[in-house]
């Protein structure tokens, strides 16, 4: 998803395409041919990709071209995303369930093209701090939906930002809001409209930077994420999977905001929660999320 420990590494390539590895595109393709021929609920992790529900008309058995398309991405690609596929296939088991879905993803990256191909029919968008990345990858991916955003955060301000929260009355969670609340400097304002209208069901944190002091950092997009989690007027819970918890602000972030109590599986550096709305909950007045 990021692209900081690929830099870090040195296998950033100059084209800056993103990628996944064979095998996987080998699993999706070996899944369309096999669903078929034989109708089963689920055979493999992959094999469902083919068999995803669609409001469309998009049979069992049938790809959809998105999904032609990653095949191909990812069978001609030779660098993989910084998740690992135990990982992945966390976010992917809920995808199964919940696709076509409203599916929001922090960060633009090798696997962007992968998570749109698995919520086929949904509305997948990808939010990314770096505009010319987007302008790279929309020029070899035009069907991919990503926005350019900016953040006004720094890594640096985070335990600053901790403490701003718990003394700023717009960050509480009684009366947290996004769209326009300059008070509390966690909320991420200035936002595609999009982004702030759509009720999201499933929530990518894998983005912006967060290694270097002067990055943005994850506390924004950590904060408004529980908030737009607790607000959710639909059924069902929001389903939050945050990436690189071995980090110290990413782990204490989250253990504030998404709350320990709805930490549902941890694999690897992912986190996935099932956050409930507000409405839900028996109290959920006072100054502190969790």
């Amino acid at each position: 998803m990021k692209r900081e420990d690929t830099v870090r590494n040195g296998h950033f390539l100059a084209d800056r395409r993103w990628f996944f590895p064979i095998v996987i595109a080998g699993l999706i393709a070996g899944a369309i041919v096999t669903s078929s021929f034989i109708k089963a609920a689920d055979y493999s992790l992959l094999c469902s990709v083919a068999n995803t529900r669609s409001p469309q008309g998009v049979g069992k058995g049938s790809a959809t071209p998105i999904q032609l398309q990653a095949i191909i991405h990812y069978a001609t690609s030779r660098i993989t995303p910084q998740q690992n596929f135990r990982e992945i296939s966390v976010t992917f088991d809920v995808l199964k369930k919940r696709s076509p879905c409203n599916f929001l993803v922090f960060g633009l990256g090798y696997d962007s093209m992968m998570w749109t191909s698995l919520n086929p029919n949904g509305n997948t968008i990808f939010l990314e701090e770096d505009p010319k990345w987007v302008q790279t990858v929309l020029r070899d991916a035009p069907v991919l939906r990503a926005h350019p955003v900016k953040y006004r955060t720094q890594l640096k301000e985070a335990d600053a930002l901790l403490s701003h929260y718990r003394s700023e009355p717009s960050c509480f969670p009684s009366k947290a809001y996004l769209r326009g609340n300059d008070k509390c400097k966690l909320a991420l304002t200035g936002f595609p409209d999009e982004f702030y209208d759509t009720e999201w069901d499933l929530i990518m944190i894998d983005a912006p930077r967060g290694y270097f002091p002067e990055a943005p950092g994850r506390m924004a997009a950590i904060f408004s994420a529980a908030v737009m989690a607790r607000n959710r007027k639909g059924s069902g819970v929001t389903h939050v999977f945050l990436h690189d918890v071995d980090r110290r602000v990413e782990k204490v972030f989250a253990e504030e905001f998404l709350c320990r109590k709805y930490l549902v599986k941890s694999v690897g550096r992912l986190w996935h929660f099932e956050i409930p709305s507000a409405a839900n909950l028996s109290s959920h007045g006072g100054a502190q999320f969790c």
